[in-house]
This record gives structure tokens, sequence and C-alpha cells, in this order.
């Protein structure tokens, strides 16, 4: 007998209801236990809020818009009562959940004789993401109309969830590896390890299901199969990495590129990015330099791309983007914006896991294979003073900064660790002016936590606005600030407040960068609050030039982008 839904809703339900980390793993454990062998990854899926195992390339392309539209026809209301839901849950699944609940006499098909099941629920949604080309939207509507159409609230309530892609259970992958680890009597670390080679804990779920431990400790990588990147902590400075690494690391230059993964087998490329999506039509020339230079028959890298202006130097981050989301007119964007490949890591070779492999190990047979490809410029240093000239020459040639590896370090796909740091020369903060705010979500609904920072025009007095951020502020601040911004508002605008231009704010980010949303002409990159400026009034903060300067100075080493083809 095929497992029904609603039990899934009922465990998220229970999941949602506490922050205890052991009850949820045993709830789930048992859970897993309970399930069909054709229904374990199906679930395991759902429970993290996924239409799909993560290395599926499968997407669902339903935009809000689209189910909102049938959420409205089904409940036949109103959108009011569903603002009204959502502005006191600050959750679009609970509040879906209310309204359905409260328009259950005016739906007109009820519930079913037969429950729908896990399975009917993923065939749905595979429906869902192969309605694609011509009137797919329409087919889509269809689909999910039927399908939340036939389910209770509860249910309706973590289809949605898993459509947009938010449980919010507070369940996440590493509570996963556990359940599975208990659910079916295997070591954590084997499940651990698991996860990590296939990308994905559904299948290794699956797998401890069906074939126990000793199914579980033979999964390996799998061409093809995206895996999560190996991250790094951010650092200080340069003393800071030598202490944590024993006196010595490896240094390489940290592009302001996108981070890919390159998988190989014979002459078949795919690269992925490092969200896992497929990006292989976007960069065909490569996908034809892999192919050229790497001889071995199977491989997995990791490299950068990075965007080039005319004169070879990198261009900002957000022109390589046009690249990435660009799937039509290839060509014509090769020419235009070119990009060059640097690799930095091996984590595969001809059927061998080499994440085990001391990193200096994998550099020198990544150099082996790769060809001419270059590899991310490197150091090997014990002396502080060599390590900040070399980070010094990675800005002053445009990049981001370097990361520090730990000469033994392995590869721990997903992990992030002190094996690995960033370290970045610091811009000069600005302090900037918060004009607006918008309430936040989840726990921070009741809060406005979304702050619209601006820069002061010195000829008119006008505040510009230069970008947005949620980050920096604890949450007993964030509290006090909301005490003031409604204090000082003027005007309120669907979840967000104008307010009189009074608070400052001192500002930290990582790049400014040309931004056609605002009046300004210009956008923080990764902006958060690294302190509320109470010693400073408005008129003290600093000015629209001043921001545009810093903009400037960054072209001394970065490339501009052609003015010809800004409209590309």
């Amino acid at each position: 007998m095929q497992t029904k839904f609603r039990a899934l809703a009922e465990l998220c339900e229970k999941l949602e209801g506490t922050s205890k980390r052991t009850f949820m793993v045993d709830l789930v454990a048992n859970f897993l236990r309970q399930l069909h062998v054709d229904e374990v990854e199906l679930a395991t899926s759902m429970i993290l809020g996924r239409a799909f195992p993560k290395w599926d390339q499968r997407t669902l392309e339903v935009s809000w818009a689209t189910l909102s539209g049938v959420i409205k026809r089904l409940i036949n209301m109103e959108w009011k009562s569903f603002s009204e839901a959502f502005s006191k849950t600050g959750d679009v699944g609970s509040a879906t959940k209310i309204v359905f609940e409260a328009a259950k006499i005016h739906r007109q098909a009820t519930l079913l004789e037969k429950p729908l099941t896990i399975l009917e629920v993923r065939r749905s949604l595979e429906a869902i993401a192969e309605a694609t080309g011509y009137g797919s939207r329409e087919r889509k509507e269809r689909l999910l109309e039927t399908l939340l159409g036939i389910a209770t609230p509860l249910e309706v309530k973590y289809i949605v969830k898993v459509l947009i892609g938010e449980m919010r259970t507070g369940f996440h992958e590493g509570l996963m590896e556990l359940a599975v680890a208990k659910a079916f009597s295997i070591p954590h670390n084997a499940v651990q390890t698991a996860s990590m080679l296939t990308g994905d804990i559904g299948e290794v779920a699956a797998t401890a299901k069906v074939q126990g431990k000793e199914g579980v400790l033979k999964l390996r990588f799998r061409v093809f199969r995206p895996v999560k990147p190996m991250l790094a902590q951010t650092a200080q400075d340069v003393s800071e990495v030598l202490r944590e690494h024993g006196g010595e690391t490896a240094l390489e230059h940290k592009l302001d590129g996108a981070r890919i993964q390159i998988h190989k087998s014979g002459d078949a490329i795919r690269i992925f990015s490092r969200r896992l999506t497929d990006v292989t039509k976007s960069l065909p020339e490569v996908v034809k330099l892999v192919r050229n230079e790497v001889g071995v028959q199977e491989a997995i890298l990791e490299g950068e791309v990075i965007a080039v202006g005319e004169d070879g130097s990198p261009l900002p981050f957000q022109h390589l983007m046009r690249r990435f989301r660009r799937v039509h007119d290839i060509e014509v964007m090769v020419k235009r914006i070119p990009v060059e490949l640097y690799l930095f890591d091996l984590i595969y070779l001809n059927g061998q896991s080499l994440t085990t492999t001391p990193y200096v190990k994998r550099r020198k047979e990544l150099r082996e294979i790769a060809g001419s490809i270059p590899l991310t410029k490197q150091r090997i240093t014990s002396n502080p003073q060599e390590a900040k000239k070399f980070l010094k020459e990675a800005i002053d040639k445009g990049h981001e900064g370097l990361v520090a590896k730990k000469l033994d370090s392995p590869y721990t796909p997903g992990v992030r660790g002190k094996r690995w740091f960033k370290i970045k020369m610091a811009l000069e903060p600005l302090d900037l002016v918060i004009v607006a705010a918008e309430y936040g979500y989840g726990r921070r609904h009741g809060w406005l936590s979304d702050y619209h920072l601006a820069a002061r025009e010195p000829e008119t007095g006008e505040f510009l606005v230069v970008g947005k951020t949620f980050k920096g502020l604890t949450d007993e601040e964030i509290i006090q600030m909301t005490k003031q911004l409604k204090e000082l508002t003027v005007r309120k605008e669907r979840g967000m407040v104008v307010v009189v231009p009074q608070i400052v704010v001192e500002v930290a980010y990582n790049e400014i960068q040309e931004s056609p949303k605002y009046k300004c002409g210009m956008a923080l990159r990764f902006a958060r609050i690294k302190r509320i400026r109470d010693d400073k009034t408005p008129e003290e903060a600093d000015t629209i030039h001043r921001v545009r300067k810093i903009y400037e100075k960054q072209f001394k080493a970065k490339g501009r982008y052609p003015n010809s083809l800004r409209d590309t």
C-alpha cells in the first residue's frame, strides 16, 4: 500500500512545531523506515523542500504569479484574505493553508475518496516540470489546479512549500544525514561521506533502505552528477591563516568570476555552476577547451571562469552573469563577452575519488592533465610579508583577493572549514542613510529588517539609493530599529515603509557595480551593516560623489564593459 502524502505533511507539521534536534531526527528516521523502497528518495527530497533530487536538472518553472493565480481561482475569495494571512504568518505555505481552510465551502472539488500519495505528488511535479514550450503555462496551471484541488489544506501547505522551495521546518540536510543513519543502522560518517560523493542524500537514503551499510559504502562519484563545492571561511589577514595552517600555506589568486564544476567522460563535457545548475550551453568555448586539452578519459575538475575586456583585464562579475543567463544567441555572446578559464582543483580522475588526497598532490595531478589551460596563480609560503605582497598583487590585477589552502587538506564537498580561507583586501566602509525598509520573512516577518541605503547628493540634498541589505544587525538591534523606523514613517507601500532619512549606518560591501536599477547608476554588492552610527547626522553621511570615486577606482585594475554592448 502506498504511503499517503498526508503522512508526510503531518510529519513536516511536527518538525515545524519543535526545535529539538534529537526529536526531529527520531521522527524522520521512523518515517523513512516505514516507507516503501520507491518512496524513500521522494520523501527525503520533499522533506527538505525539493521537488527532485539535488542533481536533477529538471525545474518546475512555476512563478509566484502563476501559483497565486491558481490559488485565487481555487479559494474563490478576495486576495485580501491571503494578504492578511501572510502578514500574520510570514510564510506562503501557512497562509495558503489558512485561506484553503476558510474557503472550503466555496471549493467545487472536495476531498476525493482516494487520498493523495507521495508517489502521486511526485508524478504531478514531474508533469509540471515536463510542461514546456508553447502553451506550457496553461498546462502547468491546469496541473497545479488539479493537484491543489484534491489536496487537504494541510497537504496544500506543504505542496506549496515544495513548489517554492522553502520548507522552513528547521530540518536541514545535516539532520537528514543523521536520520538516514539512524533509520537504517548505518554509521553517520558513512552516510555523510556517501552524501558528499553522490551529491544527494535522497539517493543515499534509497540505497540504505535496499542495500544497507554495504551498499552505502560502495557509493562513489558519478560523472555528470554534480556535487556541492568545498567552501572557505573568511580570514581577517594572512597572519591568521598562517597560524591556523601551522605556519605554512598555499595561496591562490581569488578571481572575480564564477566557480564551475567540469565533468568529463570521453568527449562528453558538462559544466555546472556553484548552485549545481547545468550551464554547459552558455560556455561552448570552455567545453571545446576542456575537450581539446584535458587528456584523460574521466575527470571532475573545478575552476573559475572570468569575463575579460578588450585589453584582457577582468570585467566585473555582473557582466559574466550575462553569459550564464543567456540561452539564445550564444555565438554572439561568445564574441561580445569572452571568458577565460582557470582551473584550481581535481576531485575525481579515471574512476578514483581524490577527495582524501592532500591538496598539494591534487594540484600536482591537475597540472599534469590540464594541458595549456592555466591554473590559478599559486604561491606556497610561510612568510607573512610575502603573503601580503601576493595579496596586493592579486588586488592590483583586478581579482578579489586570495584563497589560502592547507597543504595537506582533503576535499570536503559542501563543507566550510578552516582548511580553506578566503582573504580579501577590505574596501573602505561607507556611512549611509536608511531611507526605506521592508518587513522580513519567517521569524522576522514582524520586523523591518531589509534596509534601503542611500548616499547624499550634496548639491541638492537628495538621498540616492545605492543598495539594500538585511545583514549585519542583531535581533535586538532590528527590534529597536523597527521601533525607530515606525516613528519615522511617512508612507507605507506593500510591506515597505518610506521614512524620514535620519538614521546613519556604517556599511561594508564587496564591490560597487553598475546598476540601471537605481537613479545613481550604481549599486553595492553584498552590502552588510557593520554598526549603527548614532554619532553621525544624515548631513555627515557619505556623498554620492565618494561612492562614485570608489566605483571609478575599481577600474584601475578591472576592465570596463564597452558602451556599444550595454544593451545586449
